[in-house]
């Protein structure tokens, strides 16, 4: 407490200095509250303007997909690469290390799985993703599928709770067997994930068109990096995506089933923040690969 005698009075008032106020680097953002900000500013790099996100929330419809069945052995050696993780709760809990510092997309959607029809979700309990501390909420929003109109409520309440304690939130645009992944139906879901109120939303890239997606969607896009490809082709990718308006990537399979995943992920993350070329991020991908091979080999 302040001692009330002794005190000198105040002097430096900056009169004549107009208070500065600055816009908020995130499009469409510049109105949230400031936990909200906060909270995607540990995001989203204010450098660049951009995120690379880690993806291993698979496992809740997939069960022990390729690459995660031992999240402690292939995981935890990315996360010190990653801006943001995106994953379930369970797999927060049981392998993502509290020191890591790392803010959290908590998957806040769960339901049916690859064995039966996808899509048909709940979401989790507000107070059980502020016990986990989670920078952002990530809801499946299936648009053109069966569920549609129960996905959809699920990220407008989703979005209500979260704006009660300054929380974000993902929209997650789903892909099923009965949807596509072409510019029109991308923009058509991507726009209706903003409009009910989704901070940030993630979708695919499409080739034509992207830029398309990109522009009408309020606020900022992720693009999924989807099924595995060749590392080069996922870089590439990459940088159309961003160069083409995404703000950033949220990547799981390309990076933890590529051959060299470490090496993979620092890839990536010299498409997103540092603007590397394909090329030139490929090669910062085999130099870090045979780095590696050479160290282990000693």
């Amino acid at each position: 407490m302040a001692d009330t005698t002794g005190n000198l009075d105040a002097g430096d008032y900056g009169i004549g200095i107009p208070q500065k106020s600055e816009s908020f680097f995130l499009k469409g953002s510049n109105h949230l509250d400031w936990g909200m900000q906060d909270r995607l500013a540990r995001i989203f790099s204010p450098r660049s303007g951009r995120s690379v996100m880690l993806a291993f929330d698979h496992g809740y419809i997939m069960g022990p997909t390729s690459g995660l069945e031992r999240m402690d052995l292939s995981i935890v050696p990315l996360i010190a690469h990653a801006d943001c993780l995106m994953c379930t709760r369970g797999a927060l809990r049981q392998v993502v290390p509290p020191t890591s510092g790392k803010p959290i997309s908590l998957r806040a959607s769960a339901g049916s799985t690859v064995l039966t029809e996808l899509n048909d979700e709940v979401i989790l309990d507000i107070e059980e993703c502020i016990r986990l501390n989670a920078s952002m909420l990530a809801v499946m929003a299936a648009i053109g599928s069966r569920f549609e109109a129960v996905t959809i409520r699920n990220l407008t309440s989703i979005v209500d709770q979260g704006a009660r304690y300054g929380i974000p939130v993902l929209g997650v645009t789903a892909v099923g067997k009965e949807l596509t992944r072409d510019a029109r139906y991308l923009s058509l879901a991507s726009r209706v994930c903003a409009e009910n109120g989704a901070h940030v939303v993630k979708t695919y890239y499409c080739t034509p068109g992207f830029e398309k997606v990109a522009a009408s969607c309020p606020v900022p896009i992720v693009i999924a990096g989807g099924k595995k490809l060749p590392e080069r082709e996922a870089l590439q990718m990459a940088y159309e995506a961003v160069d083409q308006g995404a703000a950033g990537v949220d990547m799981g399979r390309n990076v933890f089933q590529a051959a060299h995943p470490v090496a993979m992920i620092q890839a990536v993350r010299g498409v997103v923040h540092d603007g590397l070329k394909p090329e030139q991020a490929f090669e910062l991908y085999q130099g870090l690969r045979d780095s590696t091979e050479k160290m282990s080999c000693v």
